[in-house]
């Protein structure tokens, strides 16, 4: 030990802001187990570690006594007063007890000490900083499978794109980049674990702040999103300039910025509506790109009838009712979609039945 180490140490706080006086005192109680390993028991052993040297001595608590038992425990009282003139029988004191050979195995103790102790740190700051990456997208390489998840280099570390976070209809091949949202972070003894999504309807999200200032700047906000993964997203978008057009800033010129998002997601199908606090509105913009002729809410169920041309009625409801299904989602409202044809249908039927049930009061004699 030399002082050396006391660089050493002093450089690793600086470089890696590891605690210098944390170091020491785990070099310390590492000592004493390597002494307690190496050369016997010792009662209370303590190691004392110059600051400025690197000195390493070790002392031990004895029992001072005239017919010594144990010379691990015990110290006669000749001995004892040659270190303090006033030790007595019984008294306990401490004695320097340093190995002529402890140098070497201290050197070494302490460097496994160090080394893990800049793997846990090292562990700590990557868990640090993807911590505060939760609810944020980063980008990574596909690096290997594990079973059915896919591995994600980051750089610095590794995250896990589970199989129920995989879009079903995308091919991950080895090297691939992809930006992925973080889901969670949790800390465990190998290190950070890094789960993310590429299913998560904040990875589109996060992709459109990316791609547009006026999000980023908070003139656009982006006020509900809904996600079928792989096959379709609805975003409904306000603007707090009135003078900007949140549906125009989201497409960008020549539709380059929702296009950009497009090729990150892989062709998944992006509808921006225009988001109104009149539920009518909203609802009717929801069920993009179908055009609604009526909307009748009601609120105290939150629930809508929506009347839409006959030909537009397919497009409304979308394949395997999925337009429709995204709007309720996005909205929030429980959505009954018909065409005219059905409207019409259902008020003949009420007059019909009206008509059935139809009895005129009998005329008084």
């Amino acid at each position: 030990m030399s002082a050396e180490l006391i660089h050493a140490l002093e450089q690793l706080e600086k470089e890696k802001g590891i605690n210098n006086e944390l170091l020491i005192d785990a070099i310390e109680a590492a000592l004493v187990s390597a002494y307690k390993k190496n050369f016997g028991p010792a009662q209370n052993a303590r190691i004392y570690f110059d600051r400025e040297t690197g000195e390493v001595k070790v002392f031990a608590l004895k029992k001072v006594t005239m017919q010594p038992k144990n010379d691990f425990y015990d110290i006669p009282l000749e001995v004892a007063r040659k270190i303090d003139v006033n030790a007595e029988e019984n008294d306990m004191i401490e004695v320097e007890v340093t190995p002529k050979k402890f140098g070497r195995i201290a050197a070494q103790a302490a460097k496994q000490v160090v080394v893990q102790r800049i793997k846990e740190a090292e562990r700590g700051i990557i868990f640090e900083e993807y911590y505060n990456k939760e609810g944020d997208i980063v980008s990574g390489i596909v690096q290997r499978y594990e079973k059915k998840n896919v591995i994600i280099d980051l750089g610095k570390a590794e995250a896990i794109l589970s199989y129920p976070e995989q879009v079903y209809v995308e091919e991950y091949k080895l090297n691939d980049r992809l930006k992925v949202y973080v889901v969670e972070v949790k800390k465990t003894t190998k290190g950070p674990q890094i789960m993310v999504s590429r299913t998560h309807p904040m990875l589109v999200k996060r992709l459109f702040e990316l791609e547009v200032p006026e999000i980023h700047d908070g003139i656009v906000e982006i006020k509900g999103i809904a996600r079928e993964a792989g096959s379709r997203t609805k975003i409904a978008v306000f603007s707090r300039d009135e003078n900007v057009d949140p549906v125009g800033a989201c497409v960008g010129h020549k539709g380059i910025r929702v296009q950009a998002v497009v090729d990150e997601i892989r062709g998944e199908k992006i509808d921006i509506i225009k988001w109104s606090a009149n539920p009518a509105e909203y609802i009717s913009s929801s069920l993009s790109p179908a055009k609604v002729l009526r909307v009748d809410v009601n609120e105290s169920e939150k629930s809508a009838r929506v009347i839409v041309p006959d030909y537009q009625l397919s497009l409304a409801i979308g394949k395997e009712g999925q337009n429709a299904r995204l709007a309720a989602r996005l909205t929030g409202w429980k959505i009954d979609i018909k065409s005219e044809s059905q409207l019409r249908e259902e008020i003949e039927q009420q007059l019909l039945n009206y008509n059935a049930n139809y009895k005129p009061d009998e005329e008084e004699e």
